[in-house]
């Protein structure tokens, strides 16, 4: 089971930038895909943005030319970078690694709190 250790989150004003990173440990062999998605309660949980093998960058509508997500792996991390806040970012953001194990569902992080708000 792999274990995904996420940081980052916090209080930000709107228009303002954040970066959330996302350590996997743990069996992470066998890669498939590793990305962040959130969830405000009373609603589904929603992707943001990953990285599938292959090197592909997948983007939810409500953040393309906003966010931008890079993996390291060297340190086996995935960083999800937002510019342009909006207070419908505010959200729990959570780590999500798939592998080949772990397929389809993967393993989730604990989830970092966003909010924003002036």
């Amino acid at each position: 089971q792999a274990h995904l250790v996420e940081s980052g989150g916090g209080l930000v004003q709107p228009g303002g930038s954040l970066r959330l990173s996302c350590e996997a440990s743990g069996r992470i062999d066998g890669f498939r895909a590793m990305g962040w998605y959130r969830q405000v309660p009373g609603k589904l949980r929603e992707l943001v943005a990953r990285i599938i093998i292959g090197g592909r960058a997948d983007y939810a509508d409500s953040v393309k030319g906003r966010a931008t997500i890079s993996k390291d792996n060297a340190k086996n991390t995935v960083d999800l970078q937002i510019t342009s806040l909006k207070p419908e970012d505010t959200a729990v953001y959570l780590c999500n690694l798939v592998t080949v194990a772990t397929a389809p569902f993967g393993s989730w992080g604990q989830g970092i709190q966003v909010t924003v708000s002036s």
